[in-house]
């Protein structure tokens, strides 16, 4: 069969499409690029927002509409907590957010299937296939899901459940095959990974998980996803910066830099806690890169407290940032709150937080001139080849048969939101 399969949202849910189509394709089928012709669609769905709930129905009825007689199967994060919704769009296959084997084994079947089960009892991880999508050279690994923080923003707790951890053992195989497959990057995703290894026996940390990994794929950049900054101790720093294959390169999870918006969004930190992360990490990583994720007009944010967000966000001069207007998400604690802000109000902040956003970038690239710094080739264009250095900045240079190479590049100069360099 020609199967189009279609990713909205996080690395989880990319991790989980590519698991999807590497089971497909050992069982015979082709993955196709167009869903015109095909003869089954896979939407995966997002729930993050109202807005990835509405492009995931959007994709879902534009797909049926190119592919009439094509199975339609959904999996995913808002098929797991809207199943009736997402029934009454005409879905032959309808699963959720879990058990992705039985979901392929529906799909072959050629029957209609309804498989939305309670997050919450979930009790294992379940592993699947790691790998990338087409020719990528990064390879995504997921090592954890679910997770209980219950931020007041957000719907993933119910859609995903608790914490599950893939034992060490087994994170540290499916990492040494992606090796032997090739792979020159490996970026650890999962739900929550500062939680990994509360569910496993003797509770192994994430620590323990990156170190059994950078240890069995030494050829590989190891490269993390999302973070709590709680996660972020002496004992993390240094034993990451000893792996020597760890990328400088950390994503911290802020989304707001108020202490009083973080308490009402229940975030388990406040500003002293997470700049006490960046510098710790900046102390045996001197020159990472840190990112974040930002939400403006949170309800009740004040003007004054989205300025003492812009002076913390400056503070912290990170290397880039997502800056989002907050999206009301049914279901949530912070959908019901009192003191919604205005939508002109949640996106002007949002401009606001952007431009200093830009111009910290811009200084952190700037930063970067004259210093050599290992790269991933990834695409070649016109004799151009672009990757990625290890603390995540895009890195053109002139070159002859790079992809999938690491090359020392000494940085000349800054084109737009990338570097340009000479290969040494």
């Amino acid at each position: 069969m020609k199967i189009f399969i279609h990713t909205l949202g996080c690395k989880v849910n990319q991790f989980e499409s590519q698991a999807i189509a590497t089971m497909l394709r050992e069982r015979g089928n082709e993955i196709v690029e167009s869903a015109e012709g095909c003869d089954v669609i896979i939407v995966n769905t997002c729930a993050v927002t109202a807005e990835a709930v509405r492009k995931s129905r959007q994709e879902i009825s534009r797909f049926k509409a190119l592919a009439p007689g094509a199975v339609t199967a959904v999996c995913g994060c808002w098929s797991q907590t809207e199943p009736e919704n997402a029934e009454k769009l005409g879905i032959d296959v309808l699963y959720g957010s879990g058990d992705k084997k039985s979901f392929v084994e529906a799909i072959l079947s050629k029957s209609k299937a309804f498989s939305v089960d309670d997050s919450f009892a979930r009790r294992q991880f379940e592993p699947l296939p790691s790998g990338a999508a087409g020719e990528r050279t990064r390879a995504l690994l997921k090592i954890e899901d679910g997770c209980v923080n219950f931020c007041t923003y957000c719907i993933i707790p119910y859609a995903r459940g608790r914490v599950r951890s893939l034992p060490l053992e087994a994170c540290a195989d499916e990492a040494k095959k992606l090796a032997l497959a090739g792979y020159r990057e490996i970026v650890l995703t999962g739900i929550e990974i500062a939680s990994y290894g509360k569910d496993l026996d003797g509770s192994p940390t994430l620590t323990d998980a990156v170190c059994a990994i950078a240890s069995s794929a030494p050829e590989c950049r190891i490269r993390l996803g999302s973070l709590e900054p709680t996660v972020v101790t002496e004992d993390f720093a240094s034993r990451l910066r000893d792996c020597g294959n760890v990328c400088d390169h950390f994503h911290l999870s802020l989304q707001s830099g108020c202490d009083k918006t973080l308490k009402n969004m229940n975030r388990k930190y406040g500003t002293a806690r997470f700049y006490e992360a960046a510098e710790l990490l900046r102390r045996y990583f001197p020159n990472c890169g840190i990112t974040c994720d930002l939400i403006t007009g949170f309800p009740g944010e004040t003007d004054s407290d989205h300025a003492e967000t812009l002076a913390f966000i400056e503070k912290c001069a990170f290397s880039a940032m997502h800056v989002f207007p907050y999206s009301r998400r049914r279901g949530t604690k912070a959908d019901a709150m009192d003191c919604q802000v205005e939508k002109r109000v949640k996106q002007a902040r949002a401009r606001e937080a952007i431009a200093v956003a830009k111009r910290m970038q811009r200084d952190f690239l700037r930063s970067q001139v004259g210093k050599m710094l290992p790269v991933l080739f990834e695409t070649e264009e016109n004799g151009v080849w672009q990757g990625h250095t290890t603390n995540y900045l895009l890195c053109r240079a002139e070159g002859i048969n790079l992809r999938n190479t690491v090359k020392n590049v000494l940085i000349d100069s800054v084109e737009g939101d990338s570097l340009k360099g000479t290969i040494q």
